[in-house]
């Protein structure tokens, strides 16, 4: 590889950066723990400062497994394929933070996420699957889902949103549903990020700390602590009744969140044999110069203000 010039240096940096920055909250609820006199234990994320996952490595395997994740895409591409991932698991779980970090460096046109919001009036008169079909990938692409139809299984049920039939309904339908998405071609796979009570406990705290979280914390968030035990029981009867061999379930330990972040992502990319695809090299072309070529100069009042 040729030597980096100034500008690709501080380009390559920047990216970095991006990842870095995002990482800096984290650090923070190890402060605040250690702030109201709390002890972190082994496995913890207050215990990441203290050497969980060593920074250094957590670092180097990070870019590493992304740059993998970037041959997948190119595969995925390549080969037409259809790729579904479902992340499920209680709320401060951890799956929104492992959705930035497989998809921080893959192409938006290629992969997805689907976060749908509740159903509206005309939605709850569907089929209950239908609003989740219509995010399915095309050939050549990847779909995240941020909780996906298995919302039936947990806060619906938790909650009181569906009727016993209804539930049990969706435990008859949705291996038959899972199977047909299989049998179409699309390789589908699920992960549960498990946490403890005590982990959820804590992260909760931080985000009502933390004013740049606020706003992850519903009254459904809040609801969920009052009923861990009932959502302890509807995520054992789901996990019972929908781990179909077409489409396991994966069960990830977040207490840690970088583990976790880090061994999703490792097993994710042994679910898909994949290979490198050759690209022709890129030449960068020379611009063409206009000598009758005169840049209109851009009024300065249009200019962002200088403030940094």
């Amino acid at each position: 590889m040729s030597r980096l010039s100034d500008p690709e240096r501080q380009d390559l940096i920047d990216s970095y950066d991006e990842e870095l920055e995002m990482e800096l909250d984290d650090d923070l609820i190890s402060e605040f723990l250690m702030e109201e006199g709390q002890t972190p234990s082994v496995g913890n994320s207050a215990s990441t400062l203290d050497g969980a996952v060593d920074r250094r490595t957590y670092f180097r395997e990070l870019f590493r497994l992304q740059g993998e994740l970037v041959k997948l895409q190119d595969w995925v591409v390549h080969k037409g394929l259809k790729l579904v991932v479902i992340f499920e698991g209680r709320d401060a779980a951890g799956k929104g933070g492992a959705i930035k970090r497989i998809a921080q460096r893959l192409n938006p046109r290629v992969c997805r996420v689907a976060a749908l919001p509740a159903p509206n009036a005309r939605e709850k008169t569907q089929w209950y699957f239908q609003r989740y079909a219509s995010h399915l990938p095309a050939a050549g692409e990847i779909v995240f889902f941020d909780r996906s139809w298995y919302n039936r299984a947990g806060v619906e049920r938790v909650m009181g949103f569906c009727t016993d039939e209804e539930l049990e309904e969706f435990y008859r339908s949705v291996p038959e549903f899972e199977k047909m998405l299989v049998r179409s071609g699309i390789l589908l796979v699920k992960y549960w990020f498990s946490i403890s009570d005590e982990e959820q406990n804590a992260r909760f705290n931080m985000r009502i700390r933390d004013p740049l979280k606020q706003w992850k914390l519903s009254p459904m968030d809040l609801e969920s602590r009052v009923r861990w035990e009932a959502y302890t029981k509807a995520k054992e009867a789901m996990l019972e009744r929908t781990h179909i061999a077409e489409a396991p379930w994966w069960v990830v330990e977040g207490n840690d969140k970088k583990r976790a972040r880090l061994n999703c992502m490792a097993h994710l990319l042994t679910q898909i044999d994949y290979a490198e695809v050759p690209h022709p090299e890129v030449v960068l072309p020379s611009r063409i110069h206009n000598p009758d070529y005169l840049r209109v100069p851009t009024p300065k009042e249009m200019f962002v203000p200088n403030r940094y």
